[in-house]
Formats: C-alpha cells, sequence, structure tokens
C-alpha cells in the first residue's frame, strides 16, 4: 500500500481540475498543465480534493499510484506558486548572458556555448546566479541539470556550475599530499 498516495490532493482556490478518461488537466493563475495517467490508476475529483487510487492489487499499480499523486500535486502547486532553481557560476573568465530565449556561456571551451530555453520556461541571471523558473516541476529540474551538466563543479578550485547552497569538498591539490611526508 502506498502511504503517499492514500492521501488527498487538496485543491486551492482559483484552481481548477479536470478528469476526462485517463487525463487530468489543471488550470490555475499562473498557467494550465495537463498529464495522462497509466490504465491502473483511478482518479475522481470532489469538490475540494483529487483522491487517487490503485484498481488492481499489484506492484507496479502500488507505485504508479504514490508516483500520480505526487504528480498531480506538483501540477498544483506549480500553476498556483511555479518553481525555481538557481544556478551559481565560479570560476575566472566564466560568463553567462541571456538574448532572448537563449542562454549564452563562456565556460572555458574553445567556443561559446548556447543552450535554448524550453517553450513556459524564464531564466534570469544577476550577477553570477543563474535563475530558471516555471510552472512545470520537471522541466524546470532538466533545463537546471542540463546546463549544469555542461560544467561541473569541480573538486580543486570550485570552478563550474553549483546549485545555491550546494556544498562542494574540496579535494587537496598534489602539494599538499606530498608535504606529509
Amino acid at each position: 500500500m502506498s502511504r503517499i498516495g492514500k492521501k488527498s490532493v487538496a485543491i486551492p482556490e482559483g484552481v481548477e481540475a479536470k478528469i476526462s478518461g485517463q487525463n487530468i488537466s489543471i488550470k490555475g493563475p499562473k498557467g494550465s498543465l495537463d498529464f495522462d495517467f497509466h490504465n491502473d490508476i483511478d482518479v475522481k475529483s470532489s469538490g475540494k480534493e483529487i483522491q487517487v487510487t490503485a484498481k488492481r492489487d499489484t506492484k507496479q499499480s502500488w507505485s504508479l499510484w504514490g508516483l500520480t499523486r505526487m504528480l498531480i500535486a506538483n501540477m498544483i502547486q506549480g500553476v498556483t506558486k511555479g518553481y525555481e532553481k538557481q544556478l551559481e557560476l565560479q570560476g575566472v573568465g566564466f560568463r553567462m548572458a541571456v538574448q532572448g530565449k537563449k542562454l549564452n556561456m563562456a565556460l572555458g571551451f574553445s567556443h561559446p556555448v548556447e543552450v535554448e530555453v524550453p517553450e513556459g520556461l524564464e531564466a534570469k541571471i544577476e550577477k553570477n546566479i543563474l535563475t530558471i523558473s516555471g510552472i512545470d516541476k520537471q522541466k524546470v529540474g532538466q533545463l537546471a541539470a542540463s546546463v549544469r551538466a555542461l560544467k561541473k563543479v569541480e573538486p580543486y578550485k570550485g570552478k563550474g556550475f553549483r546549485y545555491v547552497g550546494e556544498i562542494v569538498r574540496k579535494k587537496a591539490g598534489k602539494k599538499a599530499v606530498g608535504a606529509d611526508k
């Protein structure tokens, strides 16, 4: 049994939820999102809350039950509050700029790196912090992860992209290791 799936999802004021067949669409003040759920899952709306149940008694149904409930809860939070990820770029000579729907970055390669910002997401840069925001949690996280993968923070000098608040353990270089003998 899923402990998460048992809980109902509250629908706040100003949010509409429509269920038609195997599709749920959520409309709120920031936009609207759609989701097609699995055949083993049953979703019912009763006024101010959404109840998710598993149709079958299988391991796959139980895991999809909790997943579906969390995806619906994330959709409701996205259309009301939205999601945001912040990346910090550290390193001498590393730069980034937003030009239209593209991120242009100089990351120490022989060429500038361009990343397309998907539809529905917004990117802002203040000093060396890149803020990615939108209503779809998966898209925000995926763009942040793909930008971070371009230049992950390296453990010796700490250069590269890191999430704001991420702690990076630095390694000792050759000099510190050789001095112990």
